[in-house]
């Protein structure tokens, strides 16, 4: 019976293994994580359980027992030291030796850190993403204590949404000329803007840190701009790059991510990758996705590849942030967008961002109005672009246009690949 060696045990890892043993597999399957706990969602740690919302157990995917049940071997705390392409085997950093018909690298991504010349290592500077980095950073969440935010991301925004709710001075700086500038429109950073300083967060564009400074402990850090501030402690949401380590070491394609096909193959055929770490085809470009459901979802369809029956992989990205009362929904990817139609909601606070390339419709950001989430994302996956001026107007009921052939929903511009 076929062997297969899962190596990385996060969301994309775990629904690959789990999937295997749906799909029959009937060979031994280990899932190999560098973290003690089980295989949990990472989502909520930025958020429910940063606040206190969520106990630890309710993070995990499934219990100890389903895993057991299905023969899926945890290997918890160890990591992979290197990959033997030629004799099919893993090295841990326990001593001991894998071998595998068939591998899988769901490794995913690692936090960007400010660098150590900038005091980016000194006590009191954390970075949000793993369990074992919120459960350091909770108790600094103190009524009354300060608090930088370095990153104006959707982590960095998140976290800044949780201190500001537990009655934290906040302050948040971003390099770039706005926050968010990298992944949305600017009427969404304009948006998230005033939703923060209508909190009370202190947030300063195109501001970056200079360096951190303080006696065995982050104190003060100096801003770009000339200004320097007191502070309790740092938390750093700059971004994630995809741990390709362990691939390229290998001597696998890397490219933005391991490089796969769309059955989610890498260089070497009897190699398979899905979730965070890789990039693969996407309507005739290659993308790299970070989000929960392209995690899953890759990681079953390359689940089914290794089995023998598996399709093209066809992403739908969609995406999602928790602030304060806010919940932003997103689906598509806005990359290539020359213009923005933005659609008030049918309540206070709501509003949608929608994205065109030319006359196509590419993504839409929808903050606190669903019903314009879930009719942009039926019309993104089905290939149809209402006229901009057809969305942007008010008095325009979207549900009339939802379904393909509906009065005013023409066929998009046909898409590459």
């Amino acid at each position: 019976m076929s062997r297969v060696v899962i190596i990385g045990a996060g969301q994309a890892g775990a629904s690959l293994a789990i999937k295997l043993r749906g799909l029959g597999h009937e060979g031994p399957i280990t899932l190999i994580g560098s973290e003690e706990a089980l295989p949990y969602q990472r989502p909520p740690l930025s958020k429910k359980y940063l606040l206190g919302e969520m106990e630890v157990e309710r993070l995990h995917l499934r219990p100890r027992s389903f895993y057991e049940e299905r023969r899926i071997e945890l290997r918890p705390g160890v990591a992979v030291t290197s990959i033997d392409r030629a004799g099919k085997t893993v090295t841990l950093d326990d001593g001991t030796s894998l071998p595998y018909d068939q591998l899988a690298l769901t490794t995913g991504a690692e936090p960007l850190r400010l660098p150590a010349r900038l005091g980016g290592e000194l006590p009191g500077t954390y970075t949000v993403r793993t369990l074992r980095d919120v459960d350091a950073m909770a108790p600094e969440f103190v009524e009354g204590r300060r608090v930088l935010i370095v990153g104006g991301g959707y982590i960095g925004l998140e976290a800044a949404a949780v201190a500001a709710s537990r009655g934290l001075q906040v302050t948040l700086v971003e390099m770039a000329e706005r926050i968010l500038q990298r992944v949305a429109a600017p009427e969404t950073s304009t948006y998230f803007r005033e939703l923060h300083r209508g909190h009370g967060v202190d947030i300063r564009e195109g501001v970056g840190v200079a360096s951190l400074a303080g006696e065995g402990r982050v104190a003060t850090a100096a801003l770009s701009d000339g200004t320097t501030l007191a502070t309790d402690f740092v938390v750093v949401g700059v971004g994630v790059r995809p741990a390709t380590g362990l691939a390229e070491a290998a001597g696998l394609a890397i490219e933005n991510g391991i490089r796969v096909d769309a059955h989610g193959r890498t260089t070497d055929p009897s190699i398979f990758a899905a979730g965070d770490c890789t990039s693969f085809p996407y309507r005739g470009q290659r993308v790299r996705l970070e989000s929960v459901p392209n995690a899953i979802d890759q990681a079953e369809a390359a689940a089914a590849s290794m089995l023998g029956s598996g399709k093209d992989y066809e992403a739908r990205p969609w995406f999602w942030s928790d602030q304060y009362d806010v919940k932003l929904q997103i689906a598509g990817l806005n990359a290539g967008y020359d213009r923005t139609v933005v659609r008030p909601g049918a309540r206070a606070g709501a509003l949608s961002v929608w994205y065109y390339r030319g006359s196509e419709l590419l993504a839409v950001d929808a903050m606190n109005d669903p019903r314009s989430y879930m009719t942009g994302k039926r019309w993104i996956e089905g290939g149809f672009s209402p006229p901009p001026a057809v969305v942007g107007d008010p008095q325009c009921d979207l549900k009339t246009l939802a379904a393909p052939g509906s009065p005013g929903a023409v066929p998009a511009t046909p898409r590459g690949g």
